[in-house]
């Protein structure tokens, strides 16, 4: 597909993303003495409106193999981070679940503010010591709630074919509630770079891996059992799509945010 389509195309998502969040975020904020479950659902509505918008109007779609893999049971969700497309699509594939994010964002007008009803663990990622404490506790609340808690363990996005150091956190909430960690590994990042206006079609593959129980394992052989699962599924899936390995210059300098 020429560049300019996919320019066209990606203008005709951002504005349905802006509009949506425009027209469901008040909504939420109005919703808030409804109730989470409720709170939620409408969230709902604005993920499945986008995940739409991606594939019918910029022709990204995806595969998930390992749905089987979701234990009846809450617990961490384990994934790679390499674009913003993951924080729509877990919704649309896992129970009820909550984001841990840079508390920075839940001051953007209107869809931080929304955001903010969702109950999200919003951490000061310059303060690691008091945001290790912070997503112990308040993941611990989270999942004695019944909801699910997502981790991106290597704490920001990383480009397609790169590896974070993974932080500690995944295992240490998993040991100290005694709940499984579901490692997930994706692609997203080949079709939808981080921090790029440009969404290529084509199809994102992502893996969802069986759940990793805490009751035998220390925490760090918790994160480790995860970082390599996800990491050799990555190795797998890797490769195939437009932002893959280093990009030629027209593909990031021309169009950009």
């Amino acid at each position: 597909m020429k560049l300019v389509s996919v320019f066209l195309r990606s203008t005709v998502y951002f504005a349905g993303q802006v509009l949506s969040t425009l027209v469901l975020g008040p909504v939420l904020l109005a919703a808030y003495p409804l109730g989470f479950e409720t709170r939620y659902a409408i969230a709902g509505l604005w993920v499945r409106f986008n995940l739409w918008m991606l594939e019918t109007v910029c022709g990204l779609k995806y595969e998930v193999q390992g749905l089987e893999n979701i234990p009846e049971r809450n617990g961490i969700i384990l994934c790679k981070h390499q674009s913003a497309w993951e924080t729509l699509a877990l919704q649309a594939m896992f129970p009820p679940l909550v984001f841990i994010l840079k508390r920075e964002l839940l001051r953007i007008p209107v869809w931080g503010w929304a955001m903010a009803t969702l109950q999200p663990i919003a951490i000061n990622r310059q303060a690691k010591t008091a945001a290790l404490k912070q997503i112990l506790r308040d993941g611990e609340e989270r999942l004695k709630n019944g909801l699910w808690v997502v981790i991106f363990p290597e704490g920001t996005r990383v480009a397609p074919g790169q590896k974070g150091r993974y932080g500690p956190s995944g295992g240490l909430l998993a040991q100290r509630v005694g709940c499984p960690v579901v490692p997930v590994a994706h692609n997203a990042g080949e079709y939808w770079a981080r921090r790029a206006f440009l969404k290529f079609p084509g199809i994102i593959q992502v893996r969802i891996g069986p759940p990793i129980e805490p009751a035998t394992l220390s925490a760090a052989e918790i994160t480790h059992q995860a970082e390599q699962w996800i990491e050799s599924q990555m190795a797998k899936i890797s490769g195939f799509g437009p932002y893959a390995g280093n990009l030629p210059e027209r593909d990031v300098s021309t169009i950009s945010q």
